[in-house]
């Protein structure tokens, strides 16, 4: 038979009720001080952009109208009613797709190399000096921090139109992505087997090689994976800017206003990323598995 609940006299409870109600209404006012300033920093923000609500909800009806468009032939006739009309291009269009597939492997692998060879420089526990430290963290930032497009235009000023600027673009955007997150996962390791291997003789990378990456490697190619589903969808957009890639034709096609044809490739690209997440996704759960199972 279960003990009887004790229940505190009102003489020792009231101060206790009385400190509950304290704390919950300092929570509530500390939620409502958070609202207040979240909406005079975006009243702001729209007054500076010179955001006008009226201009913003009056024109939102025209979005729907596009997306409704691109679904009709010229003559009118839903789109799909006639699919070979529709996709008139795809034999060119799965052709700048696997461009843009390639582009964001090749971008990807490149960074992904550069990110393995310099996180451990921008990792606490391994970095040989503060001034090393400091100085990688430093590079890192800067190549994640500017988006992919602005270098993509500088790339394409210097090298030409093409799928060079948009692998040099992706490689270096990745590069200091993936090497913020490497150097997550190598300051997580467990230092043991480093200090066991550094005090019978190994040299620094030698300890990298062997106490090291043993535990980062399927972390590593996990968020590889990851981030090469993000670059396909990236390298789609590079195109936009004379990169290389199915983003050329598609911009094109927003441009001429050839309605269906935008339809057509955007289908195409969703479906494409569609099947590289599902493919990424189910060897990242075979990696974290196999790591979990270690």
């Amino acid at each position: 038979m279960p003990a009887p609940l004790l229940r505190l006299p009102d003489t020792a409870l009231a101060p206790l009720m009385g400190q509950y109600d304290a704390a919950l209404a300092a929570r509530r006012r500390a939620t409502l001080g958070g609202l207040a300033v979240f909406l005079l920093v975006l009243l702001v923000a729209a007054f500076v952009s010179e955001v006008h609500p009226e201009r913003l909800f009056g024109n939102a009806g025209k979005f729907f109208d596009y997306i409704g468009r691109i679904f009709y032939l010229d003559d009118g006739r839903f789109a799909a009613r006639d699919m070979g009309e529709w996709f008139w291009g795809l034999k060119r269009w799965l052709l700048k797709i696997g461009d843009t597939v390639l582009i964001a492997y090749l971008g990807t692998l490149i960074g992904a190399l550069g990110a393995f060879a310099a996180c451990f420089a921008a990792s606490a526990n391994l970095a040989t000096s503060k001034g090393a430290l400091f100085l990688m963290r430093r590079v890192l930032e800067f190549c994640r921090t500017v988006p992919e497009l602005v270098f993509a235009l500088i790339f394409v000023v210097a090298f030409g139109l093409g799928p060079v600027p948009g692998v040099l673009a992706i490689a270096i955007h990745t590069f200091g992505a993936l090497g913020k997150l490497f150097a997550e996962v190598v300051e997580n390791i467990d230092l043991k087997p480093v200090e066991g291997a550094t005090s019978s003789g190994a040299s620094r990378w030698q300890a990298i090689r062997y106490a090291v990456v043993p535990q980062v490697l399927s972390n590593f190619a996990s968020y590889a994976l990851l981030r090469f589903e993000i670059n396909v969808r990236g390298a789609a957009v590079m195109g936009f800017v004379g990169a290389g890639g199915i983003g050329q034709d598609l911009i094109e096609a927003v441009r001429k206003f050839y309605y269906s044809d935008v339809s057509a490739i955007l289908l195409l690209i969703i479906g494409t990323v569609m099947l590289i997440d599902l493919g990424a996704e189910r060897l990242r759960h075979r990696l974290l598995s196999m790591e979990a199972a270690r």
